[in-house]
């Protein structure tokens, strides 16, 4: 299955179904077609106007218009005017190009009726005159499909040649191109975060174990794990996105500590009794129903994202927890069938029990919680008080290409026509006159002119384009060609020129079409817009909403605002919302867990805030450094959350066992605890970090900040889970905590020190061989 696999084309869908607002854009397309179709490419030269230069953009757009795939093609090089035939009273649209010029003079006339023709400034040619574009229109059908890629490879291929022969620097951009270029860049981090995510690994493994054939055997169990995630995705039908393209290395990373705490505990066993099988047995019994525990929180924190109703986070969420489950079964089969077979471990692999330095950092952390608890809270409590600071100066904003480094020639080129066009991303006004063929009524029309003229008062808005722009174009033609009659005639002029647009030919030629509906009742403003953020697209459109209600009074008129821009703009707070729901929800289910596990209230709160100040650090780190709140950092925190649970769970059920070894000494536990989970859990954070820093080699900000941000949260639970939630503990009443502890768990964990003699529990133990391994009985 996994070879089945295939790329997501379509546009990320991050609303759901039933959303009003995306209820009105799949009503638009379905009335309009789909807008984001048009690829631009713009140049800036003062001395465009050349011969050479000007054929060689002739060609150009020949050339990619002849491309399978493409609709249209308009530049300066393919506009056409608007001519009136006196004789059978029509209207002709006809090209002010029809083959290559000449020579210099030819060029000269062109560029003198192109000066005339108001109706394309501001939209193929700048406002200053010194930049054009040509607009390349894409086949709808072709638009969301593997043959976009290599459309968009070829005009761009065309388009680098007329550049370099004409020494002039291209810019691309528009939402066919933009898509394509995250599509290829998300294929080909997918494939470098797997490469880096099993060489990091590699080497960590190695220095911890020294050992080629742990190495080797542990990155094979996750990779069969990886191969299961990948088909997963192509068993549930779904594709590679943005999102789903980080599960790979993601399972790499989350399942090396599965193969590290069982090789921990199989060294830890072998080195008590020197029996493989014996180490193997103990290793899944001991620490089997733990990991599990474990990494049920792990894929909890990914499985609230099914929950957002968000079809590219539930796709996520339920492929990361299945996965994450998998893979922990994975290591738990493979493991001691493996290791079975291979020879025993040598004194240097179990070195790394006894490291010096590891041991001194644990007995100063002993010594710390067990002296200076106190401290510990004190210290904490400044931490947080920061934090809370840092979190104030978060905000919350997202962009369309914002997840690009400033620095990417995708980025750099959208700015271009941000400056010199105004953007290149569609926004669209309808308007239905709740009458067919009253959109064309001169009332209405006189309207629509209204709205045009107060969007242009809008820096972020470029030239909005309605049927009335057609009308003011025909009039202007219809005046002699003189550009100052581009305006929109009276009702008399109207009904004069109403003979002019009658006939077949005039409606084959009518580039308007698409601007009403087939009845007449519906039409519709566009506009191209910049990148300008989440949070002033939100201000901008609660400006806008009711000054167009107060031309197209809302009991008379139905107007909406759609478009991909503002469809970006309401997921983004769908996101923020349902993500935050998310998090709330893995608290919750968490908490359950440790409730069951510990059978107290008490304890939910001990071992919840541990996990819970990390997050809070990490977002006063976010608040400091401004990096915003957006989907793709806010996915931090619940991911976060439930890896740090892993290391609460893991110390609390050692912490329980030895405390019904000693139950009347807490500390003595704590203590016990430390140096005994401590290793485990300082290895399991190394890998965790340096595997998710790996996601900071990513050309997405967004990836690049989950991946530093995850790192540095789990590095502070594990200090937290070694500091804070030991501190915890002894500073509990000894009687409540023994209470607590002493409980039967409704889920129940095991531990060697169970079948040991201490003080007035004994226990019988019968051991009897069978062939070459020893089974045991307790």
């Amino acid at each position: 299955m996994a070879t089945k696999i295939q790329l997501s084309y379509d546009f990320a869908k991050i609303l759901p179904a039933d959303d009003p607002f995306f209820k009105e854009y799949e009503k638009f397309k379905e009335t309009f077609g789909e807008d984001g179709t048009v690829m631009v490419i713009g140049i800036q030269d003062s001395n465009f106007y050349q011969i050479q230069k000007f054929n060689g953009w002739l060609k150009l757009g020949r050339d990619i218009k002849s491309i399978d795939g493409i609709e249209a093609v308009v530049s300066v090089a393919e506009i056409y005017d608007i001519v009136v035939n006196a004789d059978k009273k029509k209207f002709e649209i006809k090209p002010l190009v029809t083959e290559a010029l000449k020579n210099q003079d030819e060029l000269d006339v062109v560029k003198a009726n192109i000066d005339r023709l108001t109706f394309y400034k501001g939209f193929i040619i700048s406002d200053d005159g010194n930049s054009t574009l040509m607009a390349i229109t894409f086949d709808k059908k072709q638009l969301n499909t593997k043959s976009r890629i290599e459309i968009v490879n070829q005009i761009v291929s065309q388009a680098e040649a007329f550049g370099a022969a004409n020494n002039i620097k291209l810019h691309i951009s528009g939402m066919p191109f933009i898509r394509t270029a995250i599509t290829g860049k998300v294929a080909r981090e997918m494939q470098l975060f797997l490469i880096l995510a099993v060489v990091v690994c590699s080497i960590i493994l190695w220095v911890f174990f020294r050992s080629f054939k742990v190495v080797i055997f542990s990155v094979i169990v996750v990779l069969v794990g990886v191969i299961w995630s990948i088909g997963t995705i192509a068993i549930f039908g779904y594709k590679i996105t943005i999102l789903t393209a980080l599960i790979p290395p993601l399972i790499i990373v989350i399942g090396i500590p599965n193969s590290i705490l069982l090789l921990n505990k199989y060294h830890i066993e072998f080195q008590r009794h020197g029996n493989k099988i014996k180490a193997l047995a103990r290793m899944i019994e001991r620490i089997g129903l733990t990991t599990f525990l474990a990494n049920l929180t792990t894929a909890i924190g990914f499985g609230v994202f099914y929950f957002t109703h968000s079809r590219i986070l539930m796709e996520f969420g339920l492929i990361a927890a299945i996965n994450v489950m998998a893979t922990y079964l994975i290591a738990l089969i493979l493991v001691p069938i493996v290791f079975s077979f291979l020879p025993e471990p040598e004194v240097k692999h179990v070195k790394h029990l006894q490291a010096p330095r590891l041991n001194k950092v644990l007995e100063f952390i002993d010594r710390l919680v067990s002296r200076h608890h106190r401290s510990v809270f004190v210290v904490v409590g400044i931490l947080i008080v920061i934090s809370l600071y840092g979190v104030t100066k978060i905000t919350t904003v997202g962009y369309v290409v914002d997840d690009l480094p400033k620095n990417d020639p995708v980025y750099i080129d959208m700015r271009f026509f941000e400056k010199n066009f105004k953007g290149v991303l569609p926004l669209e006004i309808t308007v239905d006159t709740r009458s067919p063929g009253k959109a064309l009524d001169p009332v209405n029309l006189q309207k629509i002119n209204r709205l045009e003229k107060m969007l242009t008062k809008y820096s972020e808005f470029s030239k909005p384009i309605a049927i009335v722009d057609g009308i003011k174009f025909s009039y202007q033609a219809y005046r002699g060609g003189d550009s100052k009659y581009h305006i929109l005639p009276g009702t008399l002029d109207l009904a004069d020129m109403a003979s002019f647009l009658k006939g077949d030919s005039a409606n084959k030629a009518n580039s308007f079409r698409s601007f009403l509906d087939s009845s007449r009742q519906v039409t519709r403003i566009s506009i191209q817009m910049a990148d300008i953020g989440s949070l002033k697209m939100k201000v901008l459109i609660d400006e806008i909403r009711p000054r167009i209600d107060s031309i197209f009074n809302p009991t008379e008129y139905t107007t909406s605002i759609t478009g991909n821009s503002l469809i970006f703009m309401k997921g983004n707070d769908y996101l923020f919302k349902n993500l935050m729901e998310s998090i709330i929800l893995a608290i919750f289910l968490i908490s359950i867990i440790m409730f069951l596990l510990f059978m107290s209230f008490r304890m939910i709160t001990v071992s919840i805030l541990p996990s819970l100040i990390p997050l809070l650090i990490t977002a006063g780190i976010m608040g400091f450094f401004q990096i915003p709140l957006k989907p793709s950092t806010i996915l931090i925190f619940s991911i976060a959350f439930g890896i740090a649970s892993d290391g609460t769970i893991y110390f609390l059920t050692k912490y329980r066992l030895e405390l019904r070894h000693n139950p009347l000494s807490i500390s003595k536990a704590v203590s016990l605890t430390i140096r005994e989970t401590g290793v485990s859990m300082i290895y399991t954070a190394i890998i965790l970090f340096f595997g998710f820093f790996i996601f900071s080699a990513s050309s997405f900000g967004g990836t690049a900040s989950l991946g530093v941000l995850i790192s540095i949260t789990l590095l502070v639970a594990m200090a937290s889970n070694l500091i804070l939630l030991p501190a915890f503990l002894i500073a509990l009443e000894r009687r409540i905590a023994t209470k607590a502890f002493l409980q039967e768990p409704l889920i129940q964990t095991f531990d060697e020190e169970e079948d040991i003699e201490q003080d007035d529990l004994i226990i019988r133990k019968i051991d009897f061989a069978a062939d070459d391994q020893e089974y045991y009985k307790d």
